[in-house]
């Protein structure tokens, strides 16, 4: 079966959603389409409970459409999900679910792509022809757990943290946390204060900062230069937080913000997991060895027996596994190639959204970006 379209885009999380409401807004046609059976399936299906947006609502926004005016400064998960369905509604976004993207490859003689999606209730395969391509399937496509020598033998439970809802059924229990970001300090959280004895690997050097100081920069970023903040910045975390290296917490040498805008590494936006690692609730440990059985042996030599260990280290693209002719854009790992703001567009008229690391306001410039160059090239 074959169909037309002029554009198609590739996932419908909220990189996908953002872009589909950019093109709506400009008449532009356009084909969605996602492998899940639902919009935004990380947040709906591979998120914590006690979740919430790190960033306070102002920088969390999608085009064209603002949070309610009652919404809380951060939204929680659930409420997100409320907007990004409002979303969908609010654009007649129809995208095609349980459709998945077997092969997209560039047509040089037809000057078009040529993509393979299968329905995977129906197992037919569709040929779509587009003449423009956005990939927006994500950083978050595929789960990415280490390799750690033993870990096929540990006996106890072992999830990634996309499978990680709540700390309440691990009570009691000896967990490890294996990931210092976001992620693995919240769960690492949660798990505590479910009453969970709990240990945290942190193995790299983090900046652990609080929602108003991370809020209060990135509003003083928009005026000032990164590194005149980032000084402040710093300060005021010394100041609240003091000096972490005895805890096992180093901070790297650049601020917050520089790191972000280097490197995508967001700093840690503590919910309270410092004071219970200060007062020794959750335990630190450097990097693993290697595990037996039920005991997980760290650096230092120190063994300790753990009933279950939760990975928060994090994902993976996958888009090079589907898009054939995508070196002008994607590296190896299926991410830019080209630096952030520079890196939403390749050649033939492919494009990406949502891979630049810099969270739901990096996805509104793409979907911005990538709907208002589509449109000169549309009708040039």
């Amino acid at each position: 079966m074959e169909a037309q379209t002029v554009v198609l885009i590739v996932g419908a999380g909220p990189a996908g959603l953002a872009t589909a409401a950019c093109l709506t807004q400009i008449n532009i046609p356009y084909v969605i389409v996602e492998r899940e059976d639902c919009s935004a399936s990380l947040w709906r299906n591979r998120a914590y409970d006690r979740l919430k947006l790190h960033l306070a609502k102002e920088f969390c926004e999608l085009p064209h459409m603002s949070y309610p005016a009652d919404a809380p400064t951060y939204i929680p998960k659930d409420q997100f999900v409320k907007y990004l369905v409002n979303y969908i509604e609010c654009f007649n976004i129809r995208p095609k679910y349980q459709t998945a993207i077997e092969s997209c490859s560039y047509d040089e003689g037809r000057k078009c792509w040529l993509s393979n999606a299968r329905d995977m209730t129906t197992s037919m395969v569709v040929r779509y022809t587009s003449r423009f391509l956005v990939v927006a399937s994500g950083e978050n496509s595929a789960v990415n757990i280490p390799i750690i020598p033993g870990l096929h033998e540990f006996v106890g439970e072992v999830i990634h943290s996309s499978r990680y809802k709540s700390g309440a059924s691990y009570s009691g229990k000896n967990v490890l946390t294996v990931g210092c970001g976001n992620s693995g300090m919240e769960i690492a959280y949660d798990l505590a204060s479910h009453g969970a004895n709990t240990s945290i690997v942190i193995h790299s050097p983090v900046q652990v900062v609080t929602k108003e100081i991370i809020r209060l920069g990135m509003t003083l970023s928009q005026h000032k230069p990164l590194d005149v903040v980032d000084d402040l910045l710093v300060r005021l975390s010394n100041f609240g937080f003091g000096d972490l290296s005895r805890h096992g917490i180093v901070r790297p040498k650049v601020g917050p913000l520089l790191l972000k805008d280097k490197t995508g590494k967001s700093a840690v936006i503590d919910v309270g997991t410092i004071t219970l690692i200060k007062n020794d609730t959750i335990q630190v440990h450097g990097d693993i060895s290697k595990i037996k059985e039920n005991i997980v042996e760290f650096e230092d030599r120190k063994e300790i027996m753990f009933d279950a260990i939760v990975f928060a280290t994090g994902y993976k693209s996958t888009a090079n596994t589907w898009l054939k002719n995508g070196e002008s854009m994607l590296n190896d790992d299926g991410m830019p190639k080209q630096k952030f703001p520079n890196h939403w567009k390749g050649a033939n008229e492919l494009y990406c959204a949502g891979l630049a690391k810099r969270g739901l306001a990096g996805i509104a410039m793409d979907a911005k970006n990538i709907a208002n160059d589509i449109l000169s090239s549309y009708h040039a």
